[in-house]
């Protein structure tokens, strides 16, 4: 598989985590579990998750827009690790704040792990 095909699937892989954040509203019925809470951890809640949404579009973006770059500089190899250990401290954190043995939540962190690969696998050595 190419480089420039992997720089890519970390990019849909990034804008399919922005277009779960966007849903988490719905999902976790967020109008009624957030009032439960006092205003700044509910105002903090909804912020970071803003916040990440922004983040995973434009890392998504960014795959698209300068894939080559990504995996052909240093500065994008850097983004690339970056990524890579964002997914890898995801994962570790959902056995340390998430323990459920629930399907969907293995399904998650499948995804958490499939984005720590994504993001390492263009800097592999390229196979002969």
């Amino acid at each position: 598989m190419s480089r420039d095909l992997l720089v890519q699937l970390c990019g849909i892989h990034s804008f399919v985590f922005a277009a779960i954040h966007l849903a988490f509203w719905k999902l976790f019925d967020w109008k009624r579990e957030l009032s439960k809470i006092g205003l700044p951890t509910r105002a903090v809640t909804q912020i970071l998750n803003l916040r990440l949404i922004y983040f995973f579009l434009g890392i998504g973006v960014l795959c698209f827009v300068f894939t080559r770059e990504l995996h052909a500089t240093p500065l994008g190899r850097a983004l690339l690790v970056f990524m890579s250990l964002f997914w890898v401290g995801r994962t570790i954190e959902q056995f340390v704040f998430l323990r459920v043995n629930k399907p969907l939540v293995h399904v998650l962190t499948a995804l958490f792990v499939i984005g720590a690969v994504l993001f390492a696998s263009p800097m592999l050595p390229a196979s002969p």
